[in-house]
């Protein structure tokens, strides 16, 4: 057996600092074709019905890569929760993708999470001084929208100091400019919480496939994932 036996699920957003489930490894990496926004909205997590929240999701771009974090599940009790999670409060649906490991030298099959335009909750593009405001406006039962924000780009720049993503940083940034200029406390937007990421130290090179997953792998519906979107059994 390789190390890529089982289910291993990739995150982009809230899932790199607070899985909330028990997973039996988990490192960095990106998958391609993809660019990371703040274009869904959220209505039970960072935000209520009367003021949707903003959260990330994934559009197709060929130029682009998005970096995250990938688990392997430890037991299949983590789909449902993760349905339930993303997909029935989250509006996401469910694909597979290639995750490439932090220095591109291995690949192989993970689910993702990605919101469409064809979910309710969908709030699509808009200029990033609104999306800022938004997010600074914007509480739910999970905590304050800044904090995802922040704590998704505070991940980014500690553990893949690499990443380029425009989008994130610059949403960062407009959102740090005007906590400072409303002199909000930031503690309180944080939650006054801290989160605990237990990340693998062994070197991904040493990933490698099986026969059968070598044969997911190079199935051609993982170069365009849209076209193989489903739902995960609970």
């Amino acid at each position: 057996m390789t190390e890529t036996n089982g289910i291993w699920v990739f995150g982009y957003g809230s899932l790199c600092w607070n899985p909330g489930f028990e997973f039996e490894r988990s490192t960095v990496g990106f998958i391609k074709g993809f660019g990371r926004r703040f274009w869904q909205g959220n209505t039970t997590h960072r935000g209520t019905l009367e003021k949707p929240g903003r959260v990330v999701t994934l559009i197709e771009s060929d130029k682009e890569i998005t970096y995250g974090r990938v688990f392997k599940i430890k037991d299949i009790s983590a789909l449902p929760y993760l349905e339930q999670r993303e997909c029935n409060l989250g509006g996401y649906l469910t694909a597979i993708t290639t995750f490439y490991s932090r220095d591109g030298k291995s690949a192989f099959p993970a689910l993702i999470y990605i919101a469409t335009s064809k979910n309710d909750q969908w709030l699509g593009d808009a200029p990033l001084h609104d999306i800022a405001k938004q997010i600074i406006e914007c509480k739910g039962p999970s905590g304050h929208n800044v904090e995802y924000l922040l704590r998704l780009a505070d991940f980014m720049r500690r553990y893949v100091p690499e990443a380029k993503d425009d989008h994130l940083f610059a949403l960062d940034t407009i959102v740090r400019m005007h906590i400072k200029k409303q002199k909000m406390c930031l503690n309180t937007l944080m939650g006054n919480r801290e989160f605990v990421i237990d990340l693998d130290e062994a070197d991904d090179s040493q990933i490698a496939l099986s026969d059968e997953e070598e044969n997911i792998y190079n199935d051609e519906t993982l170069h365009n994932p849209f076209q193989y979107i489903s739902r995960v059994p609970a």
